[in-house]
């Protein structure tokens, strides 16, 4: 009996240990993702937004008028396509908004009698490639209902003749990545040219019905999340998991925290997600849903005098869904963006918001209009006595075809001239004089950023002595 009690006691502890290994190895666990028999669940989590894009125009009628639209970048679930691109879209128009008195006021002194209602969409269902309808719930987010261009940085590697391996695979990789979005939205109807000038010549009419034009892009973002079943992990793919991501890797994200030239403070703490994996190989490296962690390094607000702002980002921290924290050097490599918000890329990601060219030309017919004006009125001549073409002439750089009425049939030099006056300084004001554009990113916004060496910085940072050391701009 005595030599039997450690003997038992000996059998216990070695069964206690043989139970904590096999809960150790228990699949779906953090420590073992890639074991034998491990399962991971192909869920989209709430918050994800779908980037949908209209495929035709839809004139806008009513409330509850049901529209069309497509998927234009792919969802994933850890390191699985559940939605590919081209996944069709059902929803429809939930409201439309009246338009206000003012206005209402101000676009019929400028012609135009059908000011555009606020139109507000909603997605509900998914229609997948295999016939499966999936119902989602949804939120339009904030910079939707907008044509969308993705902007690239310049090639400083390029110019100089120079460029080393990462530079060279960070370039291809935009390639690609721009080739995919052109692919992607090709799905979506292309008016042509002919159409385009319709739209043009419709939208300048003073009466004419109101379209939300193919192409337009909204991010809805999904407030339940969607269940796509498990699926078995292949150990060897996961022989790379969560490891430093090669110099040169480009990745996918979308930015958590909103942005904008005018509200954020240089040092304010920037988060993107990853909402597609990064592979080396047929090796995983990162899962959709890693984060990236950063700050804001260089921001100058709009200015009078039509000097616009800028916002320069670069990214440190990358979290992994398993929460082991890495410190990384990575920076804005592409955006999207709407094509009216004019946002450039320089050479190290940053961003700038520019001015279209098309001020000048504006500028220069509504000046040309006023000068007109004033020479028919130092002309004196007797065709001109009337002050019918000094009127219309003025009137036109003014309201357009409520100032060109009123200058026909008010006939006054003088209230032509003031018209005219009125006109081209508003022109030059607004096109000039005014505060210039912002940067504005808002939440959800598709990003490309590309991860460099520690050791030696891309995107121009600078060489960082201490890790913590805040970079100059």
């Amino acid at each position: 009996m005595l030599l039997s009690r450690p003997i038992l006691v000996s059998l216990l502890v070695a069964a206690l240990a043989s139970i904590g290994l096999a809960q150790e190895a228990v699949p779906n666990s953090p420590a073992a993702p890639a074991s034998a028999g491990s399962t991971i669940a192909l869920t989209v989590p709430r918050e994800t937004p779908l980037e949908i894009a209209l495929d035709k125009d839809v004139r806008v009628k009513k409330a509850g008028q049901e529209i069309h639209g497509r998927v234009v970048q792919p969802v994933y679930a850890f390191d699985r396509l559940v939605v590919p691109v081209g996944t069709e879209v059902k929803g429809k128009i939930a409201k439309i908004d009246p338009v206000s008195g003012k206005r209402r006021f101000m676009g019929i002194l400028n012609g135009d009698f059908t000011p555009p209602h606020r139109v507000q969409v909603e997605f509900s269902e998914l229609q997948m490639q295999d016939g499966t309808q999936i119902p989602f719930q949804a939120v339009i987010t904030a910079g939707s209902g907008t044509s969308i261009q993705l902007v690239s940085s310049k090639d400083a590697g390029k110019k100089k003749g120079v460029q080393d391996t990462a530079a060279q695979k960070i370039d291809e990789a935009k390639q690609q990545a721009r080739q995919k979005w052109n692919e992607a939205m090709k799905q979506v109807k292309d008016p042509g040219k002919l159409h385009r000038l319709e739209q043009y010549a419709v939208s300048q009419l003073p009466a004419r019905p109101q379209y939300i034009h193919a192409g337009t892009v909204y991010f809805a973002e999904l407030q339940e999340p969607l269940n796509f079943g498990n699926e078995p992990l292949n150990p060897l793919l996961m022989t790379s998991f969560n490891t430093p991501p090669p110099a040169g890797s480009l990745v996918h994200a979308l930015l958590v925290t909103p942005l904008n030239s005018a509200l954020t403070q240089k040092g304010a703490e920037v988060e993107a997600v990853l909402s597609q994996p990064l592979f080396d190989g047929d090796r995983l490296v990162l899962a959709e849903g890693s984060r990236l962690r950063g700050s804001v390094v260089q921001v100058k607000p709009a200015r009078r005098f039509h000097h616009n702002g800028q916002l320069r980002i670069i990214f440190r921290e990358l979290v992994p869904p398993d929460g082991v924290q890495q410190k990384i050097v990575a920076g804005l490599e592409s955006v999207q963006s709407g094509r009216n918000e004019h946002i450039k890329l320089d050479s190290e990601g940053g961003a700038e918001a520019t001015s279209p060219k098309t001020r000048y030309l504006t500028t220069g017919l509504t000046l040309a209009l006023t000068f007109a004006s004033v020479a028919h009125h130092n002309d004196g001549d007797e065709v001109n006595t009337s002050g019918a073409d000094n009127g219309v002439a003025g009137g036109a750089a003014s309201f357009k075809l409520v100032g060109i009425a009123l200058g026909a049939i008010i006939r006054s030099q003088p209230v032509g001239m003031a018209m005219g006056a009125y006109g081209s300084a508003r022109s030059v004001y607004s096109n000039f004089i005014s505060k210039g554009h912002e940067v504005v990113f808002p939440k959800n916004t598709p990003m490309e950023i590309s991860f460099g060496s520690p050791r030696k910085p891309v995107l121009g940072a600078p060489e960082q002595r201490n890790p913590t050391e805040e970079p100059k701009p």
